[in-house]
């Protein structure tokens, strides 16, 4: 089996990868819950995207909370409030995450390593202050009973099926983005960047502005699964912008395995998967045990799930996760 996987190129296994995805996910919601599934591509997309900036950009974010949950409250109050249609009230959540992400971008990376962390994480609080005191976002009880609508004004999203075939259109196009984007020469030189970024810019090339837009793409990308995760729940919450929302997305994608293509959805299956089944069991011990995950994770699976598979069985290594670790 080991030989087999060898001979298979790359660029041939994420194709099979990618379809392997799309029919799991065009089966899946006859088999299992759909609500559950949303969940799970909602934060997947979320992963993904803090994966493309961590992973392939070598930029740690702590603030990626910050973009989900504005986005999320964006999205809400104008289904809500103005009867916006679903894929205008997500594009605009993602618009204005994607505000905020040139903002924190331009001011975190003039710095590098913890001090670009911190700067992160300053600023996502300062978003979750906002959600708490401005009047349109309901405060501590969230904007609730948030309609689904119709979209493109023909097809009810009232319905769980029909939601959920919506769900996983918009989570293939932005894994299909993310995936375009790495595999371009702005990924390249990005994944420069992140190996070696003096002689990245001994080349010529424009540090700082890769940089940012990385994060602009990032912040776009995670602004549309707070959108959405919005409009499934039909809620957005002060969870949505809280830094934990940033401490877990990070867990997923260390989990699934940081710097590959398929790791943060693994992760984000795995977490969103332990938390439904935990939560009724050990109630509030479930952080304890997310965190027990993360360590054993550091410790024994330092390239992730999917990580180590591909280090044993496809002849890959992730370069990410052993400069990271």
């Amino acid at each position: 089996m080991t030989t087999t996987l060898h001979k298979i190129a790359p660029s041939s296994r994420q194709a099979l990868g990618y379809t392997l995805l799309i029919a799991i996910g065009l089966l899946a919601p006859f088999v299992l819950y759909p609500t559950f599934l949303m969940k799970v591509l909602c934060f997947a997309l979320f992963a993904c995207a803090f994966n493309l900036l961590l992973g392939f950009a070598g930029l740690l974010s702590f603030g990626h909370a910050a973009f989900f949950g504005a986005a999320a409250y964006v999205c809400a109050w104008l289904s809500k409030a103005y009867g916006v249609t679903p894929e205008l009230a997500i594009l605009s959540g993602g618009g204005v995450a994607a505000l905020l992400g040139l903002v924190f971008g331009a001011l975190s990376i003039r710095r590098t390593g913890i001090y670009l962390t911190m700067i992160t994480l300053a600023l996502a609080q300062l978003v979750f202050f906002f959600a708490v005191q401005l009047p349109f976002t309901g405060g501590e009880d969230g904007l609730q009973g948030v309609p689904r609508g119709r979209l493109l004004g023909l097809f009810d999203l009232s319905d769980n099926l029909a939601m959920y075939f919506f769900v996983f259109a918009v989570f293939c196009a932005g894994f299909w983005l993310i995936r375009r984007t790495i595999d371009s020469p702005f990924g390249q030189v990005m994944k420069a960047i992140r190996e070696n970024e003096p002689r990245a810019i001994s080349l010529g090339y424009d540090v700082a502005q890769y940089k940012l837009v990385a994060f602009v793409l990032s912040a776009f990308l995670a602004g549309v699964a707070g959108g959405m995760k919005s409009l499934v729940f039909q809620l957005a919450s002060l969870t949505d912008a809280h830094w934990h929302m940033s401490g877990e997305v990070v867990l997923m994608t260390l989990l699934g395995g940081l710097g590959t293509l398929f790791g943060p959805v693994v992760g984000a299956f795995t977490i969103v998967t332990l938390e439904n089944e935990l939560a009724d069991k050990v109630g509030p011990w479930v952080t304890v045990i997310m965190g027990v995950i993360f360590v054993v994770c550091v410790l024994a699976f330092r390239r992730g799930l999917v990580g180590e598979l591909l280090a044993k069985f496809g002849g890959n290594k992730s370069p990410a996760a052993s400069s990271t670790h």
